[in-house]
């Protein structure tokens, strides 16, 4: 009630319908439409008639005649005008709320009660909401019919409603009064309302018309898998997110997962938001007169695209800001009411016996006030949410876009710059997941870069308006600051840049030490890597110390720049300012407050959205060059599938290729893509429709200079077998990327030919492929690169590859591929899931599952990469026999088959003999035997074939055997629980959904230690100590301010003015330690998070390196590859901010509330019911959120992973012509990820909006609370402006409090699994001896002894040896072979201690291995793995990263490994640079660069393990020999494949279930016709 009204006391008995103080009230002598009362009485008849008539149908029912179609009925918006029927309700609700108070405030001039004066405006509520809700039901129901009741009450409110405004008008109440202008909105929204229910019958034709429409219900809602509904429901649950209740509360009870959430939307799925984007992308194309260059484009189709729902976004968030001025300026006017009488306004006038009162005089009214500001506050917020939510969604509209449109060009991108290192596969996935998620998150803060500048003027125009002068001077010191503020923004961005430089790199690195670890554990490297790792780890926390200062900066100056800004402007105020306009009152002061907090904000959200704008400029601009990079022809695709996405040009192919580097000749393409060529034979051209490929006078590079192929001219018959030979280097595998269009076509043509038409034709289910294949287009080629390619899926899904399942096909498949004994190992059988590249599997058992995935597809051609470099000799020939002599023969298929193993020649049809990147001769072996009688000899020389028929039938019959690899399981009996262990730990990984436990949050607090956490705590508590101190010091102080102007009673001639020095003196004290304890509280929070990420990081690594081989056998890879890459990222940069702005919302809303509480001791009461509501909300959210966040995450990464496996598989993919099958795909993966994020997104405008309400309601009661205190109980007006401006910021509090709380539950995740890893129990270094005690240059001789030894992978595990007994003598030649899983590896690794030796003993030089520290055994040793291990940079570093070796020591192991001539070759020699993998290398030669490397050590004892497999005979041939010479006098043990590189040993070892079988020389077992190793060795010939 405002004071400048002292109103008439009323009588309770005084209450009646029109009020008794007025004699005429119900006389109706000047007729009935000149009374007052009866105007308002005949308002009732509209909502009278509407109750009554709609109240049976609501709650009696009716028979529906909805849709028959199954949809979402309580979604489905059937009727024209639906939103502006909803905002014209919510409006005239407003406007009817204000009628209300405007007749209870005009009733207290009034001696008795007159209801009419507010009863029909309640009854009005009472029908509006009675219309949106019989509308609704009504709607949903599709019954439209029953709209009569409200057409009929829409004509009867206008009709009653304007009939009081012309009466009004009559006796001169006009717009002064607010009554008069009232009831003019209310007729025009009932007006309005008409127009849109006549509307609705015009278009819908529900009456007066002989049929009406039909109306279809949307496509997305007849799918009842489609449960995002935010499209469809009504704009209430639209803007309340009231939809989602169920969800939420429905997490509570079961986790969220993708079955949960259901599909996207038509609208929002990544395809049509993608042909959206593509449609725009043509339109630019279209404008441009020629190519399209720069960025700039790309924003137009941006804009063009998804520029419509980013401007409603922006008017939204326009509306929120100047509806969020309310606040401060209602703050102030209450304030001002209640601290003085205020005479200025108008009295009301008395007409039609009743008070009329002006807008200025209601709005005098404190509690009018805070209804209005309860209401702007409930559509501010409301409005801010949906600004947010329409931003957010169009930034993941594009997003999807976006990844689709990169997608599709990946599938037409020229490898080569792949290969060749111009463009990575981590530059592409970085493009993916960073930069589509820079552009999205442009977008959602795009709405603040338009929105800001108004905010920033309204407000300075405001502060002007209360404090004058100092206002300016106040704002000027915030935009002297803000620049500061843009600054540390800019280190900020600058030290996270640099940081993610070093992070990249500590990440390969850590990648490179995961994936060599078994190298570096044996050879003793794992410290020398781990420093490494390390030393890029102190660069990395010098910027995350750099990175940390900035972040507590940016959080000091946003705490601190307000306290600045308020201390400054009252400092000059009460020096300056003496007049009382602009004296310092508690509404000028705590007004002003509340406008600095709107005004600091967006000067703060300035530079992260100037950031997020750079970061957006740089990632279109690398999306530009993207787009831009080199392209294959596309002109191949076969018609039967057409590519969905044509929309871009074809590019050249030469463009980016001309730009990369030279290299030596090699098989580098493995992951490219399928072309076309033509081909013409000019020797056999009347055979021509013979010859399935026909390659004549070709030249291929990868890159610019030399060709890597030259003058090639050869053809490949149909239906039969090819075989591609040559040396290491010599361009085999060039060959069939160069036919499959993967390398650049310099000259030369290429001619693909139609399978010609057999009789056979209609037997061949094959041949359909190909039916409608036009001449010279390449039709499906079932390619297998020389290096496994496995899809992440079960076994049977990488087999079948999107073929129709055929259970009798696939059988005879797995069957000929020596799969089943693998298969019935695995605990899921063929629905086991293996990773990215058989994360589970050995290399023999991933290439045979890639051999199975060609032979199962109904191709007419199959291309075979050196299939059988990780197969041992037996399941070699199992392939050659069964599988392509047999299966793929008996179909007709043409086969080209790239092998080292020459003793498969007198099978081939037809041999291309490769040399030096050209053709050295081709034909039958019968024409190079006539042709090139040397070769020819020399591959005699190499093959010693003899009786090859008999040996491989006594093969077939001998050996058929489990063929899992030792790498993972160790012998037949114990796979179960072995793989039971690997599978067991996947899927405890990947399942991982339970709830955080807060242990985990002590473990992190545990690794700050015992000084930073009290300095933590204690600085957080003095700091927000004193804010509060600060804010009741100004109450405090203006409220003396009117104290004494009140007592003095000043009169112009007294001097009034108020000595401010001693309230000024106490506050610039608390300011400045205010300031002081801000700065020490971020720095405190920010050097506890790099503590803790240094010590978390530390010791992970020392436990990872130090933990036995069983964990990284059993393990994915990517699963601890994750502990270092996203969990330790979010420890070293994520925790510290959440915990800090946790730590703050929470002290700040206990602090709001305890200031509440403290001015309106009555507020307690009303705290209970909203702390209870408070409770179950973020109850209910933080479940579903952490459920939503881990959603997001789980499937975020197999977005990832496609990507990367497309990349990696390319040349696979579009030689099957699977282009569109992986494009559905992607499809799939891409619209998961946006319905989790859509849907987290929904759930955090739903936590907003709730408590955003409950903030206002807080407002709403402190507010009533604190003015009733007020006037009666003399509360001073400076702790009534405290409490309110503590109230307005709860709401702020509550939302930051839940979502941090949630956000920091799954960080906790984080430090949970990396605390897991770090519980590993590591390998036993120390040793009972010294290094000491170890005799210098031990083992001198290399005498091996064995007794007794029984050896298993871990103690669960049954043994892998059992009780070996050898002995091997210094300098001997030991061959050990046998067949997967007899020990052989085990044999091995055994001497290295790499697995557990629970019983006997291994004896080298007198000393027992055992007693010997780990470190100090394994440098003394060498040992050449079957798979070569390269890491990125130079040569030098890869064969002596002890650097102890002369450069004279590496060149001749280079020139022992035969590599002189390559490393020569390379600019810088020894420091040229190896890459990632050393894939600028070839297999082949990787494998030398491992021997050389083994050289280098010198040491006593040499194991080669299965060592040569990926070499040509030759080569292998030329090194045995060298090994034989250079390692003369030392002991070599080599386990062979191939068992005719043994046969020069001293002794011979023949291993089976982990037992010694036979042990003698080699002859001697040979002339032993039924030893086992005769058999190896005649079926090895």
């Amino acid at each position: 009630m405002m004071r400048g009204y002292r109103t008439t006391p009323v009588s309770n008995s005084t209450v009646s319908f029109c009020g008794t103080d007025n004699s005429s009230a119900y006389k109706v002598d000047n007729g009935l439409l000149n009374n007052g009362c009866f105007l308002d009485a005949l308002g009732l008849v509209p909502h009278v008639f509407l109750l009554f008539s709609t109240f049976p149908i609501l709650f009696i029912g009716w028979g529906s005649q909805s849709s028959k179609v199954h949809i979402h009925h309580s979604t489905w918006l059937h009727f024209p005008g639906h939103n502006f029927r909803w905002l014209l309700t919510i409006f005239l609700l407003f406007v009817l709320v204000c009628e209300i108070a405007e007749g209870i405030v005009s009733d207290g001039f009034n001696q008795s009660r007159h209801i009419h004066l507010y009863m029909p405006a309640g009854l009005g509520i009472l029908a509006a909401i009675t219309s949106i809700v019989y509308y609704h039901n009504i709607e949903t129901s599709n019954f439209p019919k029953l709209l009569i009741a409200l057409l009929i009450y829409w004509i009867l409110a206008f009709v009653t409603k304007t009939i009081k405004l012309v009466k009004y008008d009559e006796h001169g109440i006009g717009p002064r009064q607010l009554r008069f202008c009232i009831t003019g909105l209310l007729a025009l929204i009932y007006g309005l309302l008409l127009g849109v229910e006549i509307n609705v019958i015009l278009r819908r034709r529900y009456m007066w018309f002989p049929q009406s429409t039909e109306v279809k219900p949307p496509d997305d809602l007849q799918d009842l898998g489609v449960r995002f509904l935010q499209p469809f429901v009504n704009l209430l649950s639209k803007s309340t997110y009231w939809w989602m209740n169920t969800f939420i509360t429905s997490a509570h009870k079961r986790p969220i997962d993708l079955k949960t959430i259901g599909k996207l939307p038509i609208s929002t799925r990544a395809l049509t938001n993608y042909q959206r984007l593509r449609k725009a992308f043509d339109t630019q194309r279209e404008k441009g007169t020629g190519p399209l260059k720069g960025s700039r484009w790309i924003w137009h189709a941006l804009r063009q695209a998804f520029g419509g729902p980013l401007m409603l976004s922006i008017t939204f968030r326009f509306v929120a800001d100047l509806l969020g001025f309310a606040g401060p300026l209602c703050i102030s006017g209450i304030v001002y009411h209640i601290s003085s009488d205020n005479h200025t306004v108008l009295p009301p006038i008395k007409l039609l016996g009743m008070h009329f009162i002006s807008s200025e005089a209601f709005l005098a009214n404190a509690y009018v006030l805070a209804v209005l500001l309860f209401l702007a506050l409930l559509l501010q917020r409301t409005f801010l949410q949906a600004s947010y939510y329409v931003a957010i969604e169009t930034g993941i509209k594009l997003r999807g876009a976006v990844q689709t449109k990169i997608y599709n060009k990946i599938m037409r991108l020229c490898t080569s710059n792949m290969s060749m290192g111009d463009m990575t596969t981590a530059q592409i996935c970085s493009l993916v997941a960073r930069d589509t998620n820079h552009l999205m998150w442009f977008f959602f803060l795009c709405p603040n870069l338009w929105a800001m500048p108004v905010q920033i003027v309204i407000g300075v125009i405001l502060l002007y308006y209360l404090l004058g002068v100092s206002a300016l001077i106040g704002a000027a010191v915030i935009a002297v600051l803000a620049p500061l503020q843009y600054f540390l923004a800019t280190r900020l961005s600058r030290a996270q840049k640099s940081t993610l430089e070093h992070t990249s790199e500590r990440l390969k690195k850590t990648n490179e030490l995961l994936r060599g670890i078994k190298l570096l554990k044996l050879y003793a490297w794992e410290q020398i890597f781990r420093s490494s790792v390390e030393e890029i780890r102190e660069k990395e926390l010098t910027n995350l110390r750099a990175f940390a200062l900035y972040t507590s900066l940016s959080i000091f100056m946003n705490a601190a720049i307000p306290i600045a800004a308020v201390l400054t402007i009252f400092v000059v105020h009460v020096n300056v300012h003496t007049a009382t306009d602009f004296d310092l009152s508690p509404a000028v002061a705590f007004g002003s407050l509340s406008l600095f907090h709107i005004l600091v904000t967006p000067l703060f959200l300035l530079s992260s959205v100037l950031h997020s704008t750079v970061k957006a400029l740089v990632s279109v601009q690398k999306l530009g060059e993207f787009l831009g990079s080199a392209e294959i022809e596309i002109d191949h695709e076969p018609p039967v599938q057409p590519p969905a996405n044509n929309n871009s040009s074809i590019k050249s192919v030469y463009a980016l290729q001309l730009q990369a580097k030279l290299v030596n000749r090699k098989n580098k393409a493995k992951q490219d893509v399928n072309r076309n060529f033509q081909q013409e034979d000019q020797e056999l051209s009347s055979q021509e429709e013979e010859m399935c490929i026909k390659i004549v006078n070709g030249y291929f590079s990868w890159t610019q200079g030399c060709p890597t192929l030259t003058n090639i001219n050869i053809k490949v018959p149909f239906g039969q077998l090819t075989m591609i030979v040559g040396q290491v280097g010599s361009g085999k595998s060039s060959l069939l990327l160069a036919a499959l269009g993967e390398m650049k076509k310099i000259s030369g043509s290429i001619t693909w030919n139609s399978l010609p038409k057999t009789d056979s034709d209609d037997d061949l289910s094959i041949h359909c492929m190909n039916a409608r294949q036009p001449p010279g287009k390449r039709g499906p080629v079932g390619y297998i690169s020389q290096r496994p390619w496995l899809l992440n899926g079960t076994i049977e899904e990488n087999i079948l590859f999107d073929m129709t399942p055929s259970e009798k096909r696939y059988k005879e498949v797995i069957e000929v591929c020596q799969l089943q004994p693998d298969i019935d190992t695995l605990p899921q059988g063929d629905q086991t899931v293996i990773g990215e590249r058989g994360i589970i599997l050995s290399g023999g058992c991933g290439q045979r599952i890639s051999i199975a995935r060609a032979l199962y597809q109904h191709t007419n051609v199959v291309f075979l990469d050196d299939p059988f470099s990780a197969l041992d000799i037996h399941l070699s020939d199992h392939l050659m026999h069964e599988g392509i002599l047999k299966f793929l023969k008996k179909e007709k298929r043409t086969v080209v088959l790239v092998t080292h193993k020459l003793q498969y020649l007198p099978h081939a049809d037809w041999i291309i003999a490769m040399r030096d990147g050209t053709v050295q001769t081709q034909g039958s072996l019968k024409d190079i035997q006539l042709a090139e009688p040397e070769l020819f000899e020399q591959w005699i020389t190499l093959m010693n074939r003899q009786n090859k028929e008999n040996s491989t039938e006594l093969r077939r019959k001998s050996f058929r055997r489990a063929t899992y690899s030792t790498d993972t399981l160790a012998t037949e009996d114990d796979e179960d629980s072995s793989v039971g262990t690997d599978e067991d730990s996947l899927r405890a990984e990947l399942r991982h959904r339970t709830t955080i436990p807060w242990s985990s949050f002590a473990t992190y607090l545990r690794a700050a230690g015992l000084l930073l956490l009290p300095l933590l705590v204690l600085s957080q508590l003095t700091k927000h100590t004193l804010m509060v101190a600060i804010d009741f010091w100004i109450a405090h102080w203006t409220s003396h301010v009117i104290a004494a102007s009140t007592e003095r009673n000043c009169t112009i001639t007294q001097d009034c003015e108020f000595s401010h020095s001693s309230y000024l003196q106490v506050f610039c004290v608390l300011c400045v330690l205010g300031i002081v304890l801000c700065l020490v509280t971020s720095l405190a929070m920010e050097w506890t998070g790099l503590r803790v990420a240094r010590e978390l990081h530390c010791i992970l690594l020392r436990t990872t390196v130090l933990a036995p081989m069983r964990l990284f056998e059993t393990t994915p890879l990517g699963n601890i590859l994750n502990r270092f890459s996203t969990d330790t990222n979010t420890i070293d940069q994520h925790i510290p901010v959440t915990m800090e702005c946790l730590s703050r919302s929470t002290l700040l809303c206990v602090s709001a509330v305890g200031v509440i509480s403290y001015v309106t001791p009555v507020f307690l009461i009303a705290l209970l019911p909203l702390a209870i509501a408070c409770y179950f909300i973020q109850k209910y959210f933080r479940v579903a959120s952490r459920d939503l966040q881990q959603l997001e995450d789980s499937t975020e990464l197999p977005l990832l992973s496609h990507y990367s496996q497309t990349i990696q598989g390319l040349t696979t993919i579009r030689a099957f012509r699977h282009e569109q099958k992986f494009k559905k795909k992607l499809l799939e993966h891409t619209d998961a990820n946006n319905i989790s994020s859509l849907f987290l997104s929904a759930a955090n405008c739903w936590l907003e909006v709730r408590m955003e309400y409950i903030g206002a309601f807080v407002v709403l009661i402190a507010a009533v609370a604190s003015i009733s205190n007020a006037l009666y109980r003399q509360l001073s007006a400076g702790l009534v402006g405290l409490g309110l401006t503590y109230a307005l910021m709860v709401s702020n509090f509550l939302n930051w409090i839940v979502r941090n709380l949630a956000d920091l539950e799954v960080q906790l995740g984080c430090v949970k699994r990396v605390n897991s890893l770090i519980n590993t129990q590591p390998e036993s270094y120390d040793g009972l001896m010294t290094p000491a005690q170890i005799p210098a240059g031990w083992p001198k001789y290399g005498e091996i002894q064995i007794k007794n030894l029984s050896v298993r992978y871990d103690s669960s595990l049954k043994p892998v040896l059992r009780h070996v007994n050898a002995h091997i003598k210094p300098g001997q030649k030991v061959g050990i072979c046998g067949r997967t899983g007899s020990g052989k590896s085990s044999f091995s690794l055994a001497l290295f201690r790499l697995v557990d030796m629970f019983e006997g003993q291994i004896i080298i030089d007198g000393i027992d291995i055992a007693k010997l520290p780990l470190q100090a055994l394994r440098s003394k040793f060498s040992i050449i793995l079957q798979d070569p291990v390269l890491f990125s940079g130079t040569i030098r570093f890869n064969l002596d990263p002890e650097r102890k070796a002369t450069d004279k020591m590496l060149w001749e192991a280079l020139e022992i490994a035969q590599l002189m001539p390559v490393v020569k070759a390379l600019p810088g020699g020894l420091d040229a640079m190896v890459t990632e993998g050393g894939e600028n290398f070839s297999q082949g030669q990787r494998q030398l660069f491992c021997l050389a490397r083994a050289f280098v050590r010198k040491s006593s004892i040499l194991i080669m393990d299965e060592a040569t497999a990926s070499i040509d005979m030759a080569t292998e041939s030329i090194l045995q020999k060298v090994v034989m010479t250079a390692f003369a006098d030392r002991t070599v043990v080599t386990i062979a494949h191939r068992v005719h590189t043994i046969l020069g040993s001293d002794v011979v070892i023949v291993m089976k279930h982990g037992a010694i079988l036979e042990y003698d020389e080699p002859d001697i077992l040979l002339d032993q016709k039924d030893s086992v190793f005769s058999a190896f060795v005649r079926a090895d010939k």
